[in-house]
């Protein structure tokens, strides 16, 4: 198919497909996301398939109590106790446990050096303060971070987009008190605030995605609103209110489309802002609630056991891979979505 019968998307994903650093980038990044999506069928301290005495067993998705494997109590079942895995080990009895047997809060109290222990046959990449595997919380903290800039990104698009726009398309009046709300807030102290707020409200994933989205806007309706100034003039949009559309219908229909350059060309980077931001309000205490695996979290585990030099190195790794590949993305988006880059 010639380039001259495709469509500007299509030509625009050839030119992405053609530069390589950032089309493998796309294609790693989601293998890695996808990955952790499953992250309780890679790295859990609990069998995805038990037979017990001729029974079957789904431990990944149900609790049983120990007594059903000759255990003494009614408590649920600790499948990392010598005791237990000796239970499976006889005839006619196994379990098939995940590739890395420990849940991002499970503790190994049957580990044969003091915590933190580096890497091992048993924790691929040692162990936290608590005894906590690294390689499960960098698993599931990558999950989050993901999630979280992902949703962070979502809600600063939709409330980028639709200021811009209003301010793009009506000017006058309404760009002008817009322009002096968007200074008044972006002048607030966002770090002093999350500060206050984490004082006064106990932390959480919600709270903290309330906060960044009322400021990670901004930067966006920038750009959209210089599109819809520039866009607003042409001869389509005249011609669609000659035909009788209303405003919205030429926003949606017409100016939104040919505006959406910039939208996408900045979500990785935005994405990239999004997991540094979490990264560092976890680093400094102020982020996901305690317990909950983090990126920030074990770089400040590093910073407090200098010695357990596998904690740092491995997280670090995490997040210069993660923005990299983020990066990369965003650069082939912006050279294929150039308009004055033609097809050669």
């Amino acid at each position: 198919m010639s380039s001259a019968s495709l469509s500007p998307s299509q030509r625009a994903w050839q030119r992405f497909r053609r530069n390589r650093l950032g089309y493998w980038s796309l294609l790693i990044f989601c293998t890695l996301f996808i990955l952790s999506l499953g992250a309780e069928l890679i790295s859990n301290d609990k069998p995805l398939l038990a037979r017990y005495q001729g029974q079957w067993y789904f431990p990944i998705a149900q609790n049983v109590p120990e007594t059903e494997f000759g255990g003494d109590f009614q408590t649920p079942t600790d499948y990392l106790d010598p005791f237990i895995q000796k239970q499976f080990q006889q005839a006619d009895n196994f379990a098939w446990y995940p590739i890395n047997p420990y849940h991002h809060s499970t503790i190994n109290y049957f580990a044969k050096e003091p915590n933190p222990s580096g890497p091992s046959s048993d924790n691929w990449l040692g162990t936290d303060d608590r005894g906590r595997d690294v390689a499960a919380r960098l698993l599931y903290g990558f999950r989050i971070s993901v999630l979280f800039a992902l949703a962070l990104t979502c809600i600063g698009v939709l409330l980028g987009v639709l200021t811009g726009a209003l301010q793009g398309f009506f000017g006058g009046k309404t760009d002008l008190w817009f322009q002096r709300f968007i200074e008044i807030w972006g002048s607030m102290p966002e770090l002093y605030l999350l500060i206050i707020f984490s004082a006064m409200f106990d932390p959480s994933v919600a709270l903290l995605l309330i906060l960044l989205s009322l400021f990670g806007w901004m930067g966006l309706s920038d750009y959209v609103r210089a599109e819809f100034l520039r866009n607003r003039q042409l001869d389509y949009v005249r011609a669609a209110r000659a035909m009788g559309l209303s405003n919205w219908q030429i926003i949606w229909r017409h100016i939104l489309p040919n505006s959406l350059t910039p939208v996408v060309t900045f979500l990785p980077f935005r994405m990239s802002a999004a997991i540094l931001a979490l990264t560092s309000l976890d680093f400094l205490g102020l982020g996901v609630p305690p317990g909950t695996p983090s990126l920030g979290e074990l770089l400040a585990q590093g910073k407090n056991n200098i010695d357990a030099w596998w904690i740092s190195l491995s997280t670090f790794g995490v997040l210069v891979v993660s923005l990299l590949l983020l990066t990369f993305m965003g650069d082939a988006l912006r050279d294929a979505l150039d308009p004055r880059k033609a097809d050669r």
